[in-house]
């Protein structure tokens, strides 16, 4: 079963993470998918060695019965995005999802640092993350608006964490500390991106969306967690998979309601609930709950 066969997709920050479960998933269900991110094979690679590149991803993209396009491109500079757009626009003449994940600066190498000790590259690392989200949606919109359908679904994090690590967890205001300052401005930002962009897509039938994941094992969580003790204290046994949120964009992109989501922020747990999708081990994983019993650590 292929229910995105023949549609095209758009995964910005792809060569790893959340949008790299994306992609996987998309790719699972058919997809032509685009997979753009800044690492290529080619190139450099990020400072903290985090595996992952677009060759690698859009290879298992194709593997899983999709079409892997890798793109090398910086999403924060115009004039690749621009490129990027011209290409698909040329080659399909449509674009159905665009999907971002992409973060530039890596907090939780400095998660605990004051603001004024943080690396200088962290603020324009912060900002060329918000400016993806812009610079995409834009072109994006384009093309969707013009089609009268589309669905374009930003990561995003709606999580606390206050100084004590086990109390955090979901907040019921999207906008309550996320523990790190740029981490949450940027957020923030996203956030209100979304909600601002959803009051113009509205009309056009496009959907406008957040996408909150809980705990992912992402290749820099993963290697973050070098202890049993790290592992037992960020509570490594409540995380899911990247692809948990690549089936719940799947599932929006597939849904008959989506646009009734427009200008929403989604928990991906409350939508695995809904369309009846779960994590890639069969495993439904509801919202990050610190107090939660103590589980096997997944594999």
């Amino acid at each position: 079963m292929n229910p995105l066969k023949g549609q095209v997709v758009l995964v910005a920050g792809a060569s790893r993470g959340g949008a790299r479960g994306i992609a996987l998933a998309c790719g699972e269900a058919g997809a032509t998918v685009y997979v753009a991110a800044r690492t290529s094979r080619s190139g450099p690679k990020p400072a903290d060695g985090a595996p992952g590149t677009v060759e690698d991803t859009a290879e298992e993209v194709t593997a899983r019965g999709g079409i892997g396009i890798p793109v090398c491109a910086d999403l924060s500079k115009e004039e690749q995005v621009s490129e990027l757009f011209g290409s698909i626009e040329r080659e399909h003449g449509r674009l159905d999802v665009l999907a971002n994940s992409a973060w530039g600066p890596n907090v939780m190498a400095e998660w605990s640092k004051p603001f004024w000790e943080l690396s200088q590259p962290m603020w324009p690392e912060t900002l060329s993350t918000i400016g993806v989200c812009w610079l995409t949606s834009v072109y994006a919109a384009r093309l969707m608006t013009k089609a009268r359908r589309g669905l374009i679904a930003h990561v995003t994090d709606n999580y606390y964490v206050p100084d004590d690590v086990s109390s955090g967890g979901p907040h019921p205001d999207p906008s309550a500390w996320r523990g790190q300052i740029l981490h949450d401005l940027g957020h923030e930002s996203l956030n209100r991106l979304i909600f601002g962009m959803s009051k113009y897509t509205k009309k056009f039938k496009v959907a406008v969306v957040g996408l909150n994941p809980g705990f992912m094992r992402t290749e820099r969580v993963l290697m973050a967690m070098k202890t049993d003790a790290i592992k037992k204290q960020y509570r490594l046994d409540l995380s899911e998979t990247p692809e948990y949120l690549g089936r719940a964009v799947v599932a929006l992109a597939t849904a008959n309601n989506t646009v009734e989501k427009n200008g929403k922020l989604l928990w991906v747990c409350d939508l695995a609930q809904e369309y009846g999708f779960t994590d890639k081990d069969g495993r439904y994983i509801p919202r990050f709950d610190p107090k939660a019993p103590i589980q096997e650590f997944p594999c």
